[in-house]
């Protein structure tokens, strides 16, 4: 097969010429040649590997100097690779090398090699795939595993045998349910039987590896399916085992529960339907994360799940800690919307309050169109006139959001009166009275009682000083002076 026609990025070009002086010969492989055939050539090169016999940073430099521009080059010594970046577009280098393993670590021995060589330690006969980019054969596929078939027939599989490749580096594992789920193929049977035996192997691996396996897992179309590879092969309870327990389901007296696991798969695809963004993915993989610890059944009632979410919301810094993901704003994000994450269902399953809308404007901030979102992909219900009810309901408290945030300015809330304005207007130092007085402000806004304007505020804040035993000091901008605070019936 000859893909000539399809490699017209002039790189390619210069590549083959560059190492036609140099007396070498080099091969494009991996995932270009792979997202090339599975596109039907109409891939636009934005990741270029190039493999070498011979020096892949003398090559890189060749064309570099060939290209006739200053474009940046980024060499790396110790791996013998080089990067070349022309426009938006990254070409590595790698001279062909053949590899071998120790038991206790997955990084390979290294020694020159041949074109074959370097194929045979590649992952997956899909990405081994290479074509040539010499005079005599150019834009021929070399595919000595049968990745083209494979590409075909929509299988991952490896290509020396599956034990041993998943052995020398555990992390091909992770790898191969990512591709798997990226790309909707089948783990061929022997290679899932071979997953499933060396899964042990998955402890040499470091977590920040395994940790960005899974977040490409997350942002695929269809992660659900990957955590379900993940269960099915047995690495899902090494790698994940706060997941792997939410699984199964419970019977007493005739009365059963949901399976949480499958549950959380379906709400996680539901919303990578709906958004790219990673932390509100992992929201909704984490939102019921603690209904294993907080399961009760509970005679005349039934199986209950109480305080899950806010447990959940505790369990977080815990389990990216763990997993070496993010301590900071994403984090936080994530810990956010699992504890609120049943505030918009109440409110949709009860009357909706001017009230508790304005608190869930409050509390959610800037993160609350995402966590209706989240709500939304939270109906897993195979009743279709359930989940139409589920929806029209919240689209009934998305209206009254919209509604309150427009009147009351409720979302990112600055109190009207700050603590400086009650120190200088009853003449206090910071204390405790100074968060008492706010608190009672903030609550009064919220509870619809004065609107979230400055002089209600301040007519509030003379109240509440004067339950407090203060007396006003200074003069305010609305002219009330030493004037005591005025009496209920008043305002």
């Amino acid at each position: 097969m000859n893909l000539r026609d399809h490699l017209s990025h002039e790189v390619f070009r210069i590549i083959g010429l560059a190492a036609e002086q140099a007396q070498t010969e080099a091969y494009v492989i991996g995932g270009f040649v792979r997202d090339l055939l599975l596109e039907g050539g109409s891939a636009s090169p934005k990741d270029i590997d190039v493999v070498v016999l011979g020096s892949g940073i003398a090559l890189a430099e060749k064309v570099r100097q060939a290209i006739g521009r200053d474009l940046p080059l980024t060499v790396f010594k110790n791996f013998g690779t080089a990067m070349l970046k022309w426009d938006d577009t990254e070409i590595e280098f790698v001279g062909a090398r053949k590899e071998s393993y120790r038991r206790d670590s997955r990084k390979p021995l290294v020694e020159d090699g041949t074109l074959e060589d370097d194929q045979n330690r590649r992952d997956f006969t899909i990405n081994a795939l290479a074509i040539s980019l010499n005079s005599e054969n150019f834009g021929d596929l070399i595919d000595p595993f049968g990745g083209l078939r494979h590409l075909k027939e929509k299988i991952i599989t490896t290509p020396l045998e599956p034990g041993s490749t998943f052995s020398d580096d555990p992390l091909r594992m992770l790898r191969g349910i990512r591709f798997a789920t990226r790309l909707g193929f089948q783990i061929e049977a022997h290679t899932l039987a071979a997953i499933q035996e060396h899964r042990e192997r998955i402890g040499i691996i470091s977590q920040e590896r395994i940790s960005d396996e899974l977040n490409k897992i997350m942002t695929t179309g269809q992660p659900g399916r990957g955590f379900l590879l993940l269960d099915e092969t047995g690495l899902l309870e090494i790698i994940f085992p706060e997941l792997y327990r939410m699984k199964g389901v419970e019977e007493v007296d005739g009365q059963f529960h949901k399976d949480n696991f499958l549950h959380t798969l379906k709400v996680l695809d539901n919303i990578a339907k709906e958004t790219d963004n990673l932390w509100l993915r992992w929201a909704a993989l984490l939102h019921d994360i603690a209904k294993p610890r907080t399961k009760k059944f509970e005679a005349g009632i039934g199986w209950t799940f109480h305080g899950h979410e806010f447990l959940g919301a505790k369990m977080i810094p815990g389990i990216f800690r763990k997993m070496k993901l993010p301590l900071n704003e994403k984090m936080k994000y994530v810990q956010k919307l699992v504890q609120l994450h049943l505030r918009p269902i109440v409110l949709s399953q009860d009357t909706v309050t001017d009230s508790a809308v304005r608190r869930l404007i409050f509390d959610a901030g800037e993160d609350l169109e995402d966590l209706m979102t989240l709500c939304e992909a939270d109906i897993t219900s195979k009743n279709e006139r359930t989940v139409k009810r589920h929806l029209q309901n919240f689209q009934i408290v998305r209206e009254k959001i919209v509604e309150l945030e427009e009147r009351d300015s409720i979302r990112n809330f600055q109190p009207p009166i700050s603590g400086d304005d009650i120190q200088k207007a009853f003449g206090i130092p910071p204390s405790k009275a100074v968060g008492v007085i706010k608190e009672a402000i903030k609550e009064a806004i919220l509870d619809g009682e004065i609107p979230n304007q400055h002089e209600p505020a301040y007519r509030r804040m003379l109240e509440e000083g004067k339950s407090l035993g203060l007396t006003i000091q200074q003069e305010s901008g609305d002219g009330r002076g030493e004037a005591e605070a005025p009496a209920a019936g008043d305002r």
